[in-house]
């Protein structure tokens, strides 16, 4: 086991390495003249960012001093989203490349052929001499320093020029896709409304709403007035129920208490509910188990709750199995009335199969980021059954939250945040 990590880490280093390397190349050496100023930064950077990417990883993994972690994390965290676009828009300029080289080449070669001739006064017409094409002359020889002189420069300014179109260009896509990706998850998530219409709901429950929300992920990066942004666009959809389904932190309460405290503002005629997800159990899930509820969230640790239209039921996430705290549905939903709706909170889509066996009638995840950073999404969508909106499988309807925060990058792209409210309707209205 531990050989095996230990090649799957020299692996990912090998990999990196290739992949900067490569970025060096193409952005930093291969668009300046030579050793100066220009190389010493891009070669800097270069170096700096994987570095502080690693660190940031290490310091948030194994608990370094808060400080160092927030120190870290944004400059890390930021210049892993940016080396992902930096690597597609380098691919991508390699197509390019041949193409700008050959628009350099035709006009310079178009210049170099065009002929040289005197400007002529505005209403003189040619004379006869003027028109007649000259007599072709042999070419004169060129001396050896001559020849230096017209034709050696010219090759090496056009290979230049091509390398800082595309290496421009390409570096200019990837920061700005990542400004703008940056600029959409600190702004806070969007709310989305879907109707969710359930057989066994009561006509008096037609139209309850449930505000759901997903992978808050505050941490070094995302603090407190993130989640007061949460919290505020949460009161502001009016919900009669609040369901956040796992992912709430990264890190531990002693760090991260301050920046969960918005979340006591949490207003909901039906109260707040709250489920672990995988990072909780990264973070000590006990201890944010305790302070959620110190904060006016009701914990479902495998457990249900008669509301009066329905039953609310939450399982634990599938990373509590290694410390003895996994989901648990016989415990949850076993001995429930069958003739009632049940919607479960359950943090990852993957659960839904087990919802399906005890006839679940929604369950409520979140969990993939809706891939969070493109082409990410094709990763998250092999993993997961459903990777977001509304489902079915069989008679159990799964609706999967992208998520209000982001984890790693404050980033994402083509997968934007949201706090959905779910309405359920009763098909006897």
């Amino acid at each position: 086991m531990v050989l095996f990590v230990v090649v799957a880490v020299l692996a990912v280093v090998a990999v990196l390495a290739a992949f900067h390397w490569y970025a060096w190349r193409r952005l930093v050496r291969d668009t300046t003249h030579g050793p100066g100023p220009a190389r010493r930064t891009g070669t800097v950077v270069i170096v700096a960012g994987p570095v502080l990417m690693i660190t940031a990883l290490v310091a948030e993994r194994a608990g370094a001093p808060f400080w160092l972690q927030r120190v870290l994390g944004w400059p890390g965290f930021l210049w892993m989203a940016l080396s992902i676009y930096l690597l597609l828009a380098l691919v991508a300029g390699e197509a390019v490349r041949p193409l700008v080289r050959r628009l350099v080449e035709r006009r310079a070669r178009k210049q170099e052929t065009a002929p040289l001739r005197a400007p002529v006064p505005a209403g003189t017409a040619p004379t006869e001499r003027e028109t007649e094409p000259e007599p072709e002359r042999e070419p004169e020889a060129e001396s050896p320093d001559s020849a230096t002189v017209s034709t050696t420069p010219a090759a090496p300014s056009r290979r230049l020029f091509v390398s800082r179109v595309v290496g421009g260009a390409a570096a200019a896509a990837a920061v700005g896709t990542v400004g703008y990706g940056t600029y959409g998850v600190l702004r806070g998530p969007a709310v989305k409304r879907v109707t969710v219409p359930l057989a066994k709901l009561p006509r008096s429950a037609h139209g309850f709403r449930i505000a759901v929300v997903s992978d808050i992920h505050l941490g070094p990066v995302l603090g407190r007035g993130f989640a007061q942004r949460v919290v505020d666009t949460i009161n502001s959809t009016q919900p009669d129920l609040i369901a956040v389904v796992g992912d709430l932190v990264d890190g531990s309460v002693k760090d991260l208490g301050p920046a969960a405290a918005p979340l006591s503002q949490l207003e909901a005629r039906h109260g707040s509910y709250f489920v672990t997800g995988n990072h909780e159990y990264f973070s000590g899930a006990d201890q944010w188990v305790e302070e959620v509820r110190r904060l006016g969230l009701h914990p479902l640790e495998n457990a249900r709750t008669e509301l009066p239209a329905f039953d609310l039921a939450g399982v634990n996430d599938l990373a509590g199995e290694s410390e003895g705290e996994g989901p648990d549905f016989t415990k949850a939903l076993g001995d429930r009335d069958t003739s009632r709706a049940v919607v479960l909170l359950a943090h990852q889509p993957v659960q839904i199969h087990e919802a399906v066996r005890h006839h679940v009638d929604l369950q409520l995840s979140g969990h993939t980021h809706g891939g969070q950073l493109w082409p990410g999404n094709l990763i998250a969508a092999a993993a997961n059954p459903t990777l977001a909106g509304l489902d079915r499988y069989g008679d159990t309807q799964l609706y999967v939250s992208r998520g209000a925060g982001a984890w790693g990058p404050p980033t994402r792209v083509g997968a934007p945040s949201d706090i959905t409210v779910i309405e359920l309707a009763s098909r006897q209205a």
